[in-house]
């Protein structure tokens, strides 16, 4: 969101609103301020939602905001009923539902519901357009605008990260397989490190990293210790610099169970690294079967095993995938194309309202 509204900056004004989620919110914040931006923290979150709702009319109030992007079912109620009582519109921005658990189900069917009330939704992919289109969200407006991805993130990869990853391990690998993300059931870990136990068995000298936290940590590292993964089965948690790890893995693997747009295999490919990936959601709008890694069924450990043995064992293949990858990104996930397209959506928001501002007034 940063990233877009530096795209946006000088034509259009962007004031980011976020509630506080238990103080996680700070780091956010303090990023988008240091770019230059306005945010703001509410100061009532859930159960005061009422309160919430009073502290974001008041902040659209004050800003002169002419259109709301809602990110998120919470946002996305209290946004659309904000909207309606200043008269502005409200776009939701649908990134996707994991379905973790019951509760989180329970805020992916409200969600479902208030998208259908909205005045546009933005979704991340085509595979998520079609999901909300079988929500009942008419199709004339749902408008699909593909996330991005900045590639001078990986302009100079950092030898020591390697060194890093190597020293994970007792015994140098001589592939590493990397994976990151919340380690929770929708991520389909699970199958990654049973297929790993498959990889192990025929080229034994293979290392995997599986960067994150979550609720199934423990779960993971149980199943990991199952399969007789041993120390080349690396846990190592969140991690705050990926972005450094990301270039020095051999091979990527996401194998999610359900995806709108995932941002860590644009990353992936941005860092010029192949991917094996699970063929839900959005993913296969951008990893292309063959070309720049491989798509694998989802909940399928054989497949996803034999296509990263595939790689595992083909280094020139790696490295042209991986070429293709970083070409696909440049090509179709910018953010000046992302930038474009949100001002084409702006403009014709703005042109039905009466006192639509210029475009170095206007508030996203």
């Amino acid at each position: 969101m940063l990233e877009l509204g530096r795209e946006l900056m000088g034509r259009y004004r962007s004031v980011y609103v976020t509630f506080r989620e238990e103080e996680r919110c700070w780091d956010f914040v303090r990023q988008a301020q240091v770019q230059g931006f306005e945010a703001v923290a509410l100061k009532h979150d859930t159960p005061r939602l009422f309160g919430a709702f009073r502290e974001l009319v008041g902040i659209l109030r004050a800003s002169g905001a002419s259109v709301l992007f809602c990110h998120g079912y919470k946002s996305g109620l209290l946004g659309r009923l904000a909207g309606r009582k200043l008269g502005i519109p409200v776009i939701a921005v649908s990134h996707g539902w994991t379905g973790e658990s019951l509760r989180v189900r329970l805020f992916d069917w409200i969600d479902r519901v208030n998208l259908r009330w909205m005045d546009e939704v933005v979704c991340v992919s085509e595979g998520q357009a079609r999901k909300v289109r079988r929500c009942g969200v008419p199709s004339q407006k749902v408008r699909v605008v593909r996330d991005a991805v900045r590639t001078d993130r990986f302009a100079s990869p950092e030898a020591e990260y390697r060194s890093r990853l190597e020293s994970l391990f007792p015994d140098k690998p001589e592939v590493i397989v990397g994976a990151a993300g919340r380690l929770s059931p929708e991520k389909g870990y699970r199958f990654l490190v049973d297929a790993a136990a498959d990889v192990l068995r025929q080229h034994p000298n293979t290392g995997f990293v599986l960067f994150g936290d979550g609720p199934l940590r423990e779960e993971i590292a149980r199943r990991a210790g199952t399969n007789g993964l041993g120390a080349r089965f690396q846990l190592p948690g969140f991690c705050r610099d990926l972005d450094g790890f990301l270039p020095h893995f051999d091979l990527f693997v996401l194998p999610s169970l359900t995806e709108g747009l995932p941002n860590v295999v644009l990353e992936a490919f941005a860092a010029r690294v192949p991917v094996v990936a699970t063929a839900v959601g959005g993913t296969p709008e951008v990893v292309e079967d063959g070309v720049n890694g491989y798509l694998v069924p989802p909940g399928k450990v054989e497949p996803l095993a034999d296509r990263i043995v595939r790689l595992v064992c083909d280094r020139q293949r790696r490295v042209a995938m991986g070429a293709r990858g970083r070409r696909r990104v440049e090509e179709k996930f910018s953010f000046g194309a992302q930038a474009k397209a949100y001002e084409e959506l702006l403009g014709r928001f703005l042109s039905r309202t009466n006192g639509a501002r210029k475009p170095n007034g206007a508030d996203e």
